[in-house]
């Protein structure tokens, strides 16, 4: 059994679910994940050319959503409460044009959350993301770390299959807030 962080399980899942390129929104709570991802790429100084950092959540989804049209896949990783920027482009291209792609994003307002507003915005995002239709899966420290892998492989494996945009939010907080 490996001795896997949530953080390296998470990244790890998403290069088994076979994406070319990879997107991200800058955020202390993700950089764990990225920093995975772009050492799994053998990228140099913190950097890879299949991983890369885009300003704002609505644009990760019109560049990694346009890839299906390439014959490529990809994902998008970012924290839940971007969905409130993205849900127009989630719903108006992804998911109109049967463009699959793999969101893993971390959830916050939970065990450990230092900030008071958050909840108000990452509380109700899993139920809103259903009643769009979106499909959504929740990874937190109940599941080990392997669980977390190969669930976030397999939703890669999943958005291929159905042509759509699958999500995986992932909690990795530790209660004294620090990241597992």
């Amino acid at each position: 059994m490996s001795s896997l962080t949530y953080a390296q399980a998470a990244a790890q899942g998403i290069w088994n679910s076979q994406v070319d390129e990879i997107g991200y929104i800058p955020s202390v709570t993700v950089a764990p994940v990225i920093d995975h991802l772009v050492e799994l790429d053998g990228g140099n100084n913190g950097r890879s050319s299949h991983v890369n950092p885009l300003s704002r959540e609505e644009e990760a989804v019109g560049v990694i959503g346009a890839l299906p049209l390439a014959g490529k896949f990809g994902a998008v990783v970012m924290q839940d409460n971007g969905f409130g920027n993205n849900i127009t482009a989630l719903t108006t291209f992804s998911i109109s044009y049967h463009l699959p792609m793999l969101i893993f994003a971390n959830t916050r307002g939970s065990l450990g959350e230092y900030n008071s507003m958050i909840h108000s915005v990452s509380q109700p995002a899993p139920d809103l993301l259903r009643r769009l239709g979106l499909p959504v899966i929740e990874l937190d420290r109940r599941s080990s770390a392997q669980d977390w892998e190969d669930t976030v492989s397999e939703a890669g494996n999943h958005a291929k299959m159905t042509y759509r945009p699958v999500i995986v939010l992932g909690s990795f907080w530790n209660t004294d807030g620090k990241v597992a």
